[in-house]
């Protein structure tokens, strides 16, 4: 009988697999704990006060209705959207998170003969779209654990397709300013199809936040990528959004599913979206908790990136063997050797309480005292 391997793509198997932040329930089954209540999560750079209220009455709203499919083309919430961030409805694609959306990005604009640009040390889910599309991925070297955006419109050749900038960057949580943006823009080919993914924009103040909606209103092959994850709390129903001139999401909604988005997601952003209030809490909670890091770390003479965003990016020496030994202290981060940065953990920041407890874990491990 022929195997499955047999029959997949040859290329299937050089495809690598992302490695996501372990479940609080695997790592107390795995370790022993009497109860996953001993365990925090600083993993995935989730929001540590969890959805808005309002969110969560809009869940249960919904939940009465899940009999019924979606709104396949999410008008209420395309319009909610186009009136928040000053766009035409038809600028703007729901998906099932931000994933999704750079996968319709893969199907529609790569092949065999393309290539995309990215940083070396980027969301890795750029690479992994690339590579099942069989394109080329060039990776440009960061300045500072930051974009090189003049050196990745350099490294632009005449077979790319996309250029990625993460900005806020994951995993290293820097970004970078209006400035370089607009320099980057006028020297990269408006041939060029560039995506700014700005999944952890808004955990900035609105006044520290870059302008790049005004190349979408200006027609240039832009693609704004943003989610619901971060800010507002909602990662477990994966909802994100595209912003990019109406030929382009066109082009993206042929290659999407039909009722990609849930109602109960699409019901839950809307309500998120109006609650300003949880998000300027979200902020401030991200605020103090980078503040009582930075004590923290430097308390137990550990370096880290400075960040602006929910998560931190820490130099431990042995990222993998400091993230295991830290699971066994109850406290779940992620290893980054998977980056090329074998050196470091990133640590989500939580709750004032979840990262003391972080802090004290890093004492026993490392051998300092908080």
């Amino acid at each position: 009988m022929t195997s499955f391997s047999d029959s997949a793509n040859p290329w299937i198997d050089d495809l690598l697999v992302y490695e996501p932040g372990r479940p609080i329930e695997e790592v107390a089954r795995e370790l022993g704990f009497d109860s996953s209540a001993e365990i925090i999560k600083l993993a995935s750079n989730e929001n540590a006060l969890g959805p808005s209220p309002k969110a969560i009455a809009a869940m249960r709203d919904a939940a009465t209705s899940m009999h019924l499919y979606p709104d396949g083309g999410a008008y209420y919430l395309k319009a909610d959207l186009a009136a928040a961030l000053d766009v035409r409805p038809d600028q703007i694609l729901p998906g099932t998170g931000s994933n999704e959306l750079i996968e319709l990005m893969g199907h529609v604009f790569l092949n065999e003969n393309s290539n995309i640009v990215m940083s070396q040390c980027a969301f890795v889910v750029y690479r992994l779209v690339a590579m099942a599309a069989r394109a080329r991925t060039i990776t440009v070297p960061m300045q500072n654990y930051t974009h090189d955006l003049e050196a990745m419109a350099k490294a632009v050749t005449p077979e790319t397709r996309l250029v990625f900038v993460a900005n806020p960057n994951n995993p290293t949580g820097t970004m970078v300013s209006q400035d370089e943006i607009d320099r980057f823009m006028e020297q990269v080919s408006p041939d060029v199809v560039v995506c700014f993914d700005e999944a952890y924009i808004e955990l900035l103040d609105p006044s520290l936040q870059p302008d790049t909606l005004k190349y979408v209103r200006e027609g240039r092959n832009v693609i704004v990528l943003r989610t619901f994850s971060k800010a507002y709390g909602l990662a477990g129903l994966r909802i994100g959004y595209a912003i990019a001139p109406e030929p382009c999401i066109a082009l993206l909604n042929r290659v999407r599913q039909p009722f990609n988005v849930n109602a109960m997601a699409q019901a839950a952003a809307r309500a998120a979206l109006a609650d300003t209030d949880h998000v300027s809490r979200t902020r401030a909670l991200v605020s103090d908790g980078i503040a009582q890091f930075e004590t923290g770390l430097a308390a137990l003479g550990l370096s880290w990136v400075p960040t602006v965003v929910n998560f931190m990016l820490v130099e431990v020496g042995a990222g993998r063997s400091t993230f295991s030994a830290l699971q066994k202290e109850g406290v779940i981060t992620r290893p980054m050797d998977g980056y090329g940065l074998p050196h470091h953990i990133r640590v989500t920041i939580g709750t004032h309480a979840e990262n003391e407890k972080c802090l004290q874990a890093l004492a026993a491990v490392t051998g300092g005292a908080s």
